[in-house]
């Protein structure tokens, strides 16, 4: 599903984030990306998200080496992929029915379909019943709920998230990572950037852990 293949990235400030960074994650597996602030984790995510694109070596997700795939076809090729991040990027004056809609609504999606879609993401996040509120009157742990519906609303094939437990006490965290384990559970491949070895120890998954930019460890699957 994600092939990294020497993989660098240095930005236009001259930093270099990767530096020869190698790593698979099989289709339908769960995978933490881990280590210290700075690591690379995020420039990761970036680049399977296309976000950002290597400065040298190969990206390929899905069996497409993203370095060949156009500017034009990037939103097609982001369908596949959930998105979830730490600080959520909800609409605050919209309301959660319109935040997870957002996906579909680009994508063209027919509005009869749209609304049974949101309903359904939200069902499973647990918070039916919520589509006429407004963000901010949802807790911080609802707003990250939130966050993964709309992430997952259009079905992707991956579900790939940044620091999603950044802000929450340690049992929210534990819920949401629960969540991301039913998508797994039910298929969806999953890679979840974390500094939280204590949580993730829970689960058992695979852990990629970097450092200065390189794969310091990598657990078997």
């Amino acid at each position: 599903m994600i092939h990294f293949d020497q993989v660098h990235k240095r930005y236009p400030n001259g930093r270099e984030a990767l530096a020869g960074v190698s790593f698979k994650v099989e289709r339908g597996e769960m995978a933490f990306l881990t280590g210290h602030s700075g690591a690379g984790k995020s420039s990761i995510l970036k680049l399977i998200a296309l976000i950002e694109r290597p400065t040298r070596g190969r990206v390929i997700v899905d069996d497409r080496i993203t370095s060949g795939i156009r500017p034009r076809a990037i939103p097609q090729f982001r369908r596949q992929i959930g998105v979830v991040f730490q600080d959520h990027k909800l609409l605050a004056d919209r309301p959660v029915a319109d935040n997870v809609a957002l996906p579909l609504i680009i994508a063209g999606v027919p509005r009869r379909e749209i609304d049974k879609r949101v309903r359904a993401a939200l069902d499973q996040v647990g918070l039916l019943g919520t589509e006429r509120s407004r963000p901010l009157e949802l807790s911080t742990g609802e707003q990250q709920r939130v966050g993964i519906a709309r992430a997952v609303v259009a079905k992707p094939s991956l579900l790939i998230a940044d620091e999603p437990t950044g802000n929450l006490d340690p049992q929210l965290a534990l819920e949401i990572m629960r969540l991301f384990k039913r998508f797994n559970d039910v298929g969806v491949t999953v890679v979840v950037a974390t500094h939280d070895v204590h949580l993730i120890d829970q689960f058992g998954a695979r852990r990629i852990v970097l450092g200065e930019g390189r794969v310091a460890v990598e657990t078997p699957p």
